[in-house]
């Protein structure tokens, strides 16, 4: 099988996930700028987890181009990352019917955790398929932005119970290092050219 029936289901299950978020956010009742307040919780964890399924739908994308052939452990791989980010709607809409308290901003950031994990392990599972001179392999290098989030995201987890404020920042920090697409795939693609 070659890669786009894999990325077009799971071009499916993001769109359905942010499709989910997006029907959690609940419309005020009433006309005036102090009716937006009470949502205001809801509305911001929506758009921190809009930029994380963002991220992951690009860097998954780009990733997708670099592979010839799907094996099986792909295809499992992609599985374990799916339902890692279909949590995600879950968590959301958790940390802000919660007004951002301390276990529901921990598990948030479990999720992204173990999402970042899963990802890992899928390119893992794609650079194993590949030669050790792919572009994926290029590509990636030492990968030090996927290597560094999941210790933030371990630091956040634990500063969720102490102070939920830094743990989401920690959680923004992580979004703002990835939310600049990843170029180095797309460079040596064109340089292939």
């Amino acid at each position: 099988m070659n890669s786009n029936r894999l990325e077009a289901f799971s071009d499916g299950v993001l769109a359905i996930i942010i499709t989910i978020m997006v029907l959690e956010l609940k419309i005020p009742h009433g006309t005036d700028i102090e009716s937006l307040l009470p949502v205001l919780p809801v509305f911001l964890s929506y758009i921190l987890s809009f930029i994380y399924v963002g991220i992951y739908w690009n860097n998954h994308h780009h990733m997708m181009h670099t592979v010839n052939t799907v094996s099986g452990g792909m295809l499992w791989a992609n599985l374990h990352l799916l339902f890692w980010l279909s949590l995600i709607p879950f968590v959301t809409g958790w940390i802000g019917e919660n007004h951002f308290a301390e276990l529901p901003m921990a598990m948030y950031g479990g999720v992204l955790l173990m999402a970042a994990i899963a990802y890992f392990i899928l390119q893992n599972r794609i650079l194993a398929t590949q030669a050790k001179d792919s572009l994926l392999a290029k590509a990636v290098g030492k990968d030090l932005k996927g290597k560094v989030s999941p210790i933030i995201y371990s630091v956040a987890i634990l500063f969720a119970f102490y102070s939920p404020l830094v743990a989401g920042s920690l959680y923004i920090l992580v979004a703002l290092m990835w939310l600049i697409p990843d170029k180095r795939i797309e460079i040596i693609l064109k340089s292939k050219e």
